[in-house]
């Protein structure tokens, strides 16, 4: 049985046949192609990195004030919009994650999921391995279920290989809260005393980037009444 093809990717098996690139026909490239090849996969992966870590699509940054980002700009999971199909939000969604479903962008308070990301530190700068954060989660975050907070590693795009074994942070944990209810959470190579419940290691030499997620998010997320704070280096 041979494999069928969706039809709006025959134009990209069409550029890839110019390569010489074939389904059920041997690729034997020579020495530039090959070279030529290489690079190229090279120079994708910077332009992946730049379409999911440095977001441009129109209401990406979730608050004007913030470093958050809207992860999913897919408007549903066919990715299709009136015209043509969503194919850099695609891109910048699926090298960073897997699948999607309506759920995931439900406007619906109190169904499905969002997902928030978070490159970088309250003042731009890349999240560094080697560095300590602070990120103050303000008390009642807007989840009828629960919020966790997820650290990936840049590369791999899985979450964080770290000694400590632990990747994530939520609410569905023991976590030490503040008089107010919030709750302040910690990433580096070392944990802040008296927080280590609240802490995940990261790793010298590498860079991470984090989801935020709130399961059946509520009215003060969709109003933005409620806002979360950037993630802060501790000197």
């Amino acid at each position: 049985m041979v494999a069928s093809v969706n039809e709006r990717d025959r134009f990209y098996m069409a550029m890839l046949a110019s390569l010489g690139i074939e389904k059920g026909k041997p690729f034997n490239p020579n020495e530039n192609q090959r070279k030529a090849l290489e690079q190229g996969a090279q120079l994708g992966e910077l332009i992946a990195k730049a379409n999911s870590f440095a977001k441009r699509f129109p209401g990406a940054q979730y608050w004007k004030d913030r470093q958050w980002d809207v992860v999913l700009n897919i408007t549903e999971p066919s990715q299709r919009v009136p015209f043509y199909d969503q194919l850099w939000e695609r891109s910048a969604w699926f090298y960073e994650a897997v699948t999607n479903t309506k759920g995931m962008v439900s406007k619906t308070p109190g169904l499905g999921q969002t997902y928030l990301g978070a490159y970088t530190d309250a003042k731009g700068n890349w999240l560094d391995g080697g560095k300590n954060y602070r990120l103050h989660v303000g008390a009642n975050p807007p989840a009828k279920q629960f919020w966790s907070m997820t650290v990936y590693d840049i590369e791999s795009r899985c979450l964080i290989d770290n000694p400590q074994r632990k990747a994530d942070l939520s609410s569905r944990q023991d976590l030490k809260k503040n008089a107010d209810g919030s709750v302040d959470l910690y990433f580096g190579p070392t944990a802040p005393k008296g927080f280590e419940n609240n802490w995940v290691q990261t790793l010298p030499g590498k860079h991470w980037f984090s989801y935020f997620r709130l399961y059946a998010p509520t009215e003060a997320y969709f109003d933005k009444s409620w806002k979360l704070d950037d993630i802060a280096a501790v000197e």
